[in-house]
């Protein structure tokens, strides 16, 4: 008899692995570069709406916690999702998440590229294939140098981040206008909130996006020796961590330059930095969001490789997806992620204003369906543990009314996306990827029945329970 392909991840990474590789999945080009966004649409009122994303991050992160120390190792974070809605929440979370990733990857190498134009006389698609293959290979040789990789990718942004908050809070302190003059920074161009209320709002489904990330720690834990443990830790440290980078940085932005200066699509970080008097202040974040962005694309083709090997395992993807190589690698998950997430980045130089608008608008808002899933989940999960008399060692505050404000948040937050006009076709776009993936789920589930139909032989049932 033949052997049995081998399945089984490997369990290498260590739990400062699991920290890093959450961190770096989440800081990359949307902070660095896509806060000028957020901040052009709410001006300082901006640290609300980042306020807001963060703590519904964080609310996510310990309904996952509470799911993950309940039945540990159960795989991907579609897997506890699963848990209280069924099996097609793993079918529909999983895609829907393997999609947005590819995108992502698309993104993420386009983006590399183009700062490392700065140093590199080479087309764009060139030095992006370049960057894809590195990265690719650094997946490939196993899940250990791919957290090593991450985790050095990851400190060094987070050792920017935190320097980028000393330098500030010692420039406005000591060096610079002084507390009493940043703080009048803030309400001196309009007030607070120089474009409304509403606008801290408006801004809250840009800011959601460039904070989504902690859930990495789901998958990268089943990787581990202890993945409830480790999920665990990264539930009360990380996504906590992200809200105060995130806020702190921003505060610092807008503390110290004009809100309505910062460039929409610039790097809100360099003005900053050349107020406060660092030279060479461009370069020095040209080389941090490069690295950023590198740290992101890893993090993209791990992510999608492990999903889909995920969905492979349980049946929901070709069989071939859940084999490993004798590094215990997803070999084949890895290769395809790689080749549709450069196609994705071709799309953005052949069509940027077509195909590729398409298919950012097609994952815009899928993360927010996705976190609206893991909550109804962690509800339904929830609900039966208390009927069971189940006591858990970790669970949400508040259950179940903190559950459902995270919900009525998401939904506020897709309301607010249906009614502003930059974001309506996100969201339409984004449902028609959710009814695509709904879609293929009756396909498989039909499919299924028959095969298993044509499967017994003649006399039905009972003749096949009599073999």
């Amino acid at each position: 008899m033949a052997d049995q392909p081998q399945v089984e991840l490997a369990q290498s990474l260590q739990p400062r692995h699991v920290t890093l590789i959450s961190l770096g999945g989440i800081i990359g080009a949307g902070l660095f570069v896509g806060s000028s966004a957020a901040i052009n649409i709410a001006g300082p009122a901006v640290l609300i709406s980042y306020t807001l994303s963060g703590v519904l991050v964080f609310l996510i992160m310990q309904m996952l916690g509470e799911m993950a120390v309940a039945r540990p190792g159960m795989g991907t974070f579609a897997e506890y999702a699963a848990l209280g809605l069924g099996g097609w929440a793993r079918f529909v979370i999983g895609w829907l998440y393997w999609y947005f990733w590819i995108i992502v990857i698309g993104v993420e190498t386009i983006a590399g590229a183009k700062l490392l134009q700065h140093w590199v006389a080479a087309p764009v698609w060139q030095i992006g294939l370049v960057l894809i293959a590195a990265m690719t290979a650094s997946n490939l040789l196993s899940v250990r140098s791919y957290g090593e990789f991450e985790f050095w990718f990851a400190s060094l942004k987070v050792g920017a981040i935190v320097a980028f908050i000393g330098v500030g809070l010692t420039y406005i302190v000591a060096f610079g206008p002084g507390p009493a003059q940043a703080a009048q920074q803030l309400i001196a161009h309009g007030g607070f909130f120089p474009r409304g209320i509403g606008a801290a709002l408006a801004a809250v489904p840009v800011v959601i996006f460039s904070m989504m990330g902690s859930e990495v720690a789901t998958i990268a834990a089943a990787e581990t020796t202890e993945p409830a443990r480790n999920v665990t830790r990264a539930a009360r440290t990380v996504s906590l961590r992200i809200l105060i980078f995130y806020v702190a940085s921003v505060a610092i932005i807008v503390s110290v330059v004009p809100w309505d200066s910062v460039v929409p699509g610039d790097s809100p970080f360099i003005p900053v930095l050349q107020t406060i008097g660092i030279p060479g202040a461009d370069h020095v974040m040209t080389v941090i969001a490069a690295t950023a962005v590198l740290s992101c694309l890893n993090s993209g083709l791990y992510v999608a490789s492990r999903m889909l090997h995920e969905l492979a395992r349980r049946g929901d993807a070709p069989a071939l997806f859940a084999v490993t190589s004798a590094q215990r690698v997803p070999r084949l998950g890895i290769l395809f992620g790689t080749a549709a997430g450069f196609a994705a980045a071709l799309a953005s130089i052949l069509s940027p204003n077509g195909v590729f608008l398409f298919l950012i608008n097609t994952s815009g808002a899928i993360i927010l369906f996705i976190y609206m899933l893991v909550a109804l989940g962690q509800i339904r999960f929830r609900q039966r543990l208390q009927r069971q008399g189940e006591r858990l060692s970790f669970k949400v505050w508040l259950f179940p009314w903190l559950s459902y404000a995270v919900i009525a948040g998401i939904v506020a937050v897709l309301v607010l996306m249906a009614f502003t006009p930059d974001m309506m076709i996100q969201l339409g776009l984004s449902g028609l990827s959710a009814a695509v993936v709904a879609v293929a789920l009756v396909i498989r589930r039909a499919v299924g029945k028959r095969v298993a139909g044509a499967s017994v032989p003649p006399g039905g049932a009972a003749s096949s329970a009599s073999q």
